[in-house]
């Protein structure tokens, strides 16, 4: 049978699309993080399938359960808010489905980065989803250290209680550079947070700290080149580049610079 990867809403519930409850109610059982969120869910769609409690701590012993009932039965995966297996229990059990050969069928759908990034006025072209830093104040440390010259946009999911220790550490680290937060996204509390990581204690004053968080930060601008990128540090740098790229006669691009600069 069929293993689905089904997103379900990030808060407001008119965000569910027409397949996803088609499949849900196809379905012949429901594989969910949180038994009891889905199941609000599910009444919600007046849906109604057994559903399997699927969680990190015991991904691997859930997964064998789930897959003997794929070989006969078909499941549909979701997670408490958004897509499944961003930042949420999923990878293992996909690996394993695809390993035995039964088909996993991805739907499109909600998810919290994807908004956060188009609302937070950054570049979207290119960008690293860091999903949820490390806790441990060492390994934050080393992980931003790691982030601190790379050249995107960069995402991080966090918690309330978390998010002004994460920004302290980034402006430490990072030192000043535009940012985005995004808190209860869809949600009736929804906000935006825009500013600079050397302000942010002034730009959080008043702002409730509750809620769902996506914190979106400017890549670095002096960062390493990116893939394709050439570094020219003078004047015969250019001549070989354009001699290179463009085929131009590098003697004659020469004489006309010459004619230029001393006219």
């Amino acid at each position: 049978m069929s293993l689905y990867i089904v997103p379900v809403p990030i808060g407001n519930l008119g965000d569910i699309t027409r397949r996803a409850v088609q499949v849900l109610e196809s379905v012949d059982f429901v594989v969910a993080e949180d038994t009891r969120r889905s199941a609000r869910l599910l009444m919600h769609l007046d849906i109604h399938k057994p559903v399997m409690s699927y969680y990190s701590p015991r991904e691997k012993e859930k997964a064998r359960a789930i897959l003997k009932r794929l070989n006969r039965e078909s499941a549909a995966l979701i997670s408490d808010s958004g897509t499944p297996i961003i930042s949420d229990p999923g990878f293992l059990l996909v690996r394993e489905a695809i390993a035995q050969g039964i088909p996993v069928v991805p739907l499109p759908g909600a998810t919290a980065f994807v908004p956060a990034l188009c609302v937070s006025g950054l570049p979207a072209d290119r960008f690293l989803f860091v999903g949820f830093p490390p806790r441990r104040q060492g390994e934050l440390e080393r992980s931003l250290r790691s982030l601190a010259e790379v050249p995107y946009t960069l995402v991080f999911y966090e918690s309330a209680r978390r998010i002004l220790a994460l920004m302290t550490a980034l402006s430490q680290t990072f030192g000043d550079r535009p940012y985005a937060l995004a808190r209860e996204l869809t949600k009736r509390n929804e906000s935006i947070v825009r500013g600079s990581l050397s302000r942010f204690a002034a730009d959080m004053e008043g702002e409730p700290l509750l809620g769902e968080m996506v914190l979106v930060v400017g890549g670095c601008l002096s960062g390493p080149p990116m893939e394709g990128q050439v570094k020219l540090k003078n004047r015969e740098d250019v001549l070989r580049l354009l001699e290179e790229r463009f085929h131009l006669d590098r003697n004659v691009v020469r004489d006309a610079w010459m004619r230029k600069t001393s006219g």
